[in-house]
């Protein structure tokens, strides 16, 4: 699901629910439907004045999370929070509202509220709300209806089997840091005086195995996760199984000699490193010049391996969504084709600003906010080859499990990449010591154009990137 539209937060809503005279629900502790939301979306832009614009973004959220710790259930929160966003723009003026009842009086509250708030804000030619740019948003199986009826005692037992399969999975797991069952129903709707009308249904959970694993005094520690849209397509096998082996393969680290040599990241490494590339890539940084891309397009950034695309259309992507947090339909964004800077993100505002038309890329972090812009399911353009047989073609090299420091040791203008790590040695095609309290350092440029694999192991995560691992050239790796 998309982590911008989630809200997150224990803002319970309780008692009876309040009815219009036509029977339509306006704020409840029951589930609410997109189609529910949007009618109260519109009917707030429908108050539109002369001279005004209006959005109102309105949210439904539920979500349980259940952590599982020695056996037994050390914590289970189960909220449910909805609210709208109110948006007025006036002569160039922006003011914002928001509220977490559906009431009219409260809406009609929150509209007056971000109407005054007009007349705090500067004037900015490029303000507005979004208008339909005649792109249908594709049909998507994101919601499972039955994830309503999945009850809270199976929830409970996922997390505590996925305790025992961790522990189980290797004599050297002595501890569970957590255990966790996670999901989320979100319906959304958004409306404006411009036109747009858009809902949204979509559910979400994932497992995550976090473990301690203990060898001569030694302790390192593992994750691993499975992600899906309901229950029954999570695997608790293949979160405990990844979790105890990465704390396992890396007992036993020590700090090696500095030197130079190709890397394969890890899938989550990827991941993290392409949300990385693609937060350079976005209108906003490009305007304000904090990308490395700026005045780059048709230009050979990346090897001619690499195809970075944002593709929230793809149903597999965890944050996959059929509209973007202003209503326009989501796309698949080529950004990088075979090494080839295609173009950059955009949300509405952005756009105008650069004379071009958005990407649906708008992002909130919740009903309380402001849309901005950022990539809504990045992934690479996968290879044909697993890890193992990367691996295999690399005769002095490392696997890098994790880094440390990612967004705060690159510089998106510069491109200076230097980051804390820890992974495993490579030598004559195999897997050798574990290696740590390591730097691996180089540039953003140069690290894209060695990029010398794309793996086929497309690994889907509880986050807007998806991960292969990526086998790179010429890496500086910092130790001793």
């Amino acid at each position: 699901m998309k982590s911008g539209r989630s809200v997150k937060g224990n803002i319970s809503v309780k008692g009876d629910a309040p009815m219009n005279g036509d029977g339509r629900v306006k704020g409840n502790g029951q589930e609410l439907m997109s189609a529910q939301l949007l009618d109260v979306a519109l009917q707030v832009v429908g108050w539109a004045e002369r001279g005004e614009e209006i959005e109102a973004f309105v949210v439904h959220e539920r979500e349980t999370n259940v952590r599982a710790y020695k056996g037994d259930v050390e914590s289970l929160t189960s909220a449910s929070s909805q609210g709208i966003g109110v948006r007025v723009v006036r002569d160039g003026q922006q003011g914002l509202s928001y509220a977490t009842v559906l009431e009219d009086d409260v809406l009609l509250r929150a509209l007056t509220e971000a109407r005054d708030n007009c007349s705090f804000a500067s004037s900015d030619e490029f303000a507005g709300v979004a208008s339909p740019d005649g792109l249908e948003p594709v049909k998507l199986d994101l919601y499972r209806s039955s994830l309503a009826s999945f009850s809270v005692d199976k929830k409970v037992a996922m997390a505590l089997e996925l305790e025992r399969a961790t522990l189980a999975a290797d004599s050297r797991v002595t501890g569970i840091e957590a255990a966790e069952y996670v999901d989320s129903t979100v319906s959304s709707a958004i409306a404006t005086s411009a036109g747009v009308a858009a809902e949204s249904n979509e559910t979400g959970c994932y497992l995550a195995a976090y473990s301690l694993a203990e060898d001569k005094g030694e302790t390192q520690t593992g994750f691993g996760f499975s992600v899906g849209r309901h229950p029954d397509e999570l695997s608790v096998d293949i979160a405990a199984k990844d979790s105890a082996e990465r704390a396992t393969r890396l007992l036993g680290a020590t700090k090696p000699k500095s030197a130079c040599l190709s890397v394969v990241l890890d899938p989550y490494v990827t991941a993290q490193l392409i949300s990385v590339v693609g937060a350079t890539l976005s209108g906003e940084a490009v305007l304000k010049g904090r990308s490395m891309f700026a005045d780059r397009v048709g230009a050979d950034v990346a090897s001619s391996l690499f195809t970075l695309i944002d593709d929230a259309t793809d149903p597999q992507a965890f944050s996959a969504s059929a509209i973007d947090d202003e209503g326009l339909a989501t796309r698949k964004v080529p950004l990088i084709v075979n090494g080839v800077l295609q173009g950059f993100l955009y949300d509405t505002y952005t756009a105008r600003r650069a004379n071009v038309s958005s990407t649906g890329s708008a992002s909130r972090s919740g009903f309380a906010s402001a849309p901005g812009v950022a990539a809504q399911a990045l992934r690479l353009k996968p290879g044909t080859r697993m890890q193992p047989e990367i691996i295999a073609d690399i005769e002095d090299g490392l696997l890098v499990q994790g880094v440390v420091g990612l967004h705060s040791g690159v510089n998106p203008v510069s491109g200076d990449f230097s980051v804390g790590a820890e992974g495993v040695r490579i030598r004559n095609g195999t897997t050798a010591e574990p290696v740590r309290e390591i730097t691996i350092a180089s540039t953003l440029q140069r690290l894209l154009h060695n990029v010398v694999e794309v793996g086929g192991d497309v690994t889907w995560l509880p986050m807007s990137a998806t991960g292969v691992s990526l086998a790179v050239s010429d890496v500086v790796m910092s130790g001793l």
